[in-house]
């Protein structure tokens, strides 16, 4: 019998995602790691990432949640890889996500055990003399924290191996439910393409918003800075492990 195809939670398009990556001390991830994920490298090293881009077209179980269809989103996350019936799931974990509105943090936080909260945020993208400009920005503690960047305006398709696949191409998403059950689950979309970055800003007050001990690392200078285009997503329903 052929299992029963998993249905879409939530499908939306994430597009103009900033990505500021970060080498790390896997120490400082190990209390975050969910049971039956192992950390995942790349060359060697574990990094994590800043990524700030824009929610549109927003649906849950096919409907649109008033107020909640097109806004921004900035999380920290950190790489992670599961192994099942011998094939590898790489997969990302979330030390926080912050979104402008309730609705979607309300249904996340209950039933995907996400880590959302809830701040003003505003974006910005221009195009102006074959320059692409981005930035994404929340408010915390009366304080604006942002994130930009400034690119070619063309997309090049990302090439495999390489950072920028390691990046994006994190299919899985996990987040820990006790100290023995892990929730998976997994978020579809087609290979994305990146803009070459020339540019870029982080302007954040770390220590107030994330777990202090991730601060030294965010404050160095970062692994390296992504702008990518993004596309249709679907997040299906999640599944203890």
């Amino acid at each position: 019998m052929k299992p029963k195809p998993v249905r879409t939670f939530l499908s939306a398009e994430w597009r103009k995602l900033v990505m500021i990556n970060y080498e790390i001390d896997p120490q400082v991830l190990l209390p975050y790691l969910p049971a039956k994920t192992e950390l995942d490298t790349y060359n060697g090293k574990h990094l994590v990432s800043l990524v700030g881009f824009m929610f549109l077209n927003t649906k849950v179980l096919k409907l649109a949640i008033p107020f909640h269809t097109n806004f921004e989103e900035f999380n920290l996350r950190f790489y992670v890889k599961h192994l099942q019936n011998g094939v590898e799931k790489r997969g990302v974990v979330f030390i926080n996500e912050i979104v402008p509105g309730f609705g979607i943090p309300m249904v996340a936080n209950t039933l995907y055990r996400e880590n959302y909260i809830c701040r003003p945020m505003k974006s910005a993208v221009a195009l102006e003399d074959h320059s692409l400009s981005v930035s994404y920005s929340f408010k915390n503690k009366n304080r604006w924290n942002s994130v930009s960047v400034s690119a070619e305006d063309t997309s090049i398709p990302i090439e495999e191996n390489s950072l920028e696949e390691f990046i994006t191409e994190h299919y899985w998403g996990y987040n820990k439910w006790n100290g023995v059950k892990t929730l998976e689950y997994e978020v579809t979309h087609p290979k994305w393409e990146v803009y070459p970055v020339k540019n870029f800003n982080v302007d954040i007050q770390f220590e107030a918003i994330y777990p202090k001990a991730f601060s030294p690392f965010l404050y160095q200078k970062p692994h390296s800075v992504l702008l990518a285009e993004g596309s249709e997503i679907a997040v299906k329903q999640g599944r203890a492990i």
